[in-house]
Parts: structure tokens; sequence; C-alpha cells
């Protein structure tokens, strides 16, 4: 039995630790941490799943941004990742659906992400979402995915993405 969390600061190590251990200490370095970095992650929808053991079986953090001149609000997503001893248990599609639906009823419009669309494209992200959005270098473009909380939160949202 599996259960779903808020992300407390007792919980950070951990994170930290799964999060180094499903990408690598280098994930850092990524573009996407130069948006994340110095900025708080939205602690309401930053969340753990542990196990009957209480051991800490995946994560999810999202942060905030803005799109563009008008500044329109967003989430970043990201990371997620699953213990690799839990993976295959649906503990990843388990975060996904439950922080997403947390983010729509916390009145959040958008959200994007940097990853794969084969993975994604079942939670509603995707490619044409993001066409008009600009993340920072380097970073694949074909990676950039989008979902849309409410009908129509990207219409007229262009421009490059930013720290809030």
């Amino acid at each position: 039995m599996f259960r779903i969390y808020p992300e407390t600061s007792d919980d950070s190590y951990e994170v930290e630790y799964l999060y180094d251990l499903a990408f690598a200490p280098g994930r850092t370095a990524l573009s996407s941490y130069r948006l994340r970095n110095g900025v708080a992650p939205v602690a309401s929808l930053s969340l753990v799943v542990r196990d009957e053991y209480d051991a800490l079986a995946g994560a999810i953090r999202y942060w905030p941004i803005v799109i563009g001149e008008a500044r329109h609000s967003a989430l970043l997503l990201g990371p997620v990742a699953v213990h690799p001893t839990r993976q295959g248990e649906g503990l990843g599609n388990m975060l996904m659906i439950d922080s997403l639906n947390r983010a729509k009823a916390e009145g959040w419009e958008r959200v994007i992400l940097v990853g794969d669309e084969p993975y994604y494209h079942r939670f509603g992200f995707t490619r044409e979402q993001a066409d008009s959005l600009e993340f920072p270098p380097p970073t694949n473009p074909a990676r950039l995915l989008a979902r849309a909380l409410v009908v129509g939160a990207f219409d007229g949202v262009t421009g490059k993405i930013m720290k809030a």
C-alpha cells in the first residue's frame, strides 16, 4: 500500500538522493535547473509517495514560472522520479495524476515540462501546445511539452519561459 504526502523539509535529503539516483548528480546542470535555482518549489504540489514501511518510493515537484512579456503564470513540472526498486508499480502514474488534479483544483491553468512525449502524452502533454514557447537553451525543442489544465489556457501565450 502506497500513500501520497506533501513533501516536507524532513523529506528533502531523501528526495534529493532519489533524484540523484534516478538522474545522476549532473542533473542540476540541465537548463531547467536555471529556472528552479533560487526559487522554492510549489509546496502543495511537491509530493512524495511512501510504501507500507514508510520508505520513499517516489517524488514529484513543481515550480512557478512565467511565460512571455505578459508574464502568464504556469507550472514547470519536474523532476518526477520513482525509486528503481519500485518502478513498474504505477507510482509515477499515481504521482502525475494526483499532482495534476491538485494543480487544477488550486487554480493553476498551465503546466510545462521537458520530457518524452510518448510517456507524457497519456497525461495530456503535447508538443503542439508548446510550439509558441521558448525554453532556455540548451534544450531540445521537441522535448518541450505543455498541458492546459483549463480549455484555452495556452491561447495567445507565447514567448520565453522565465523564473516567476
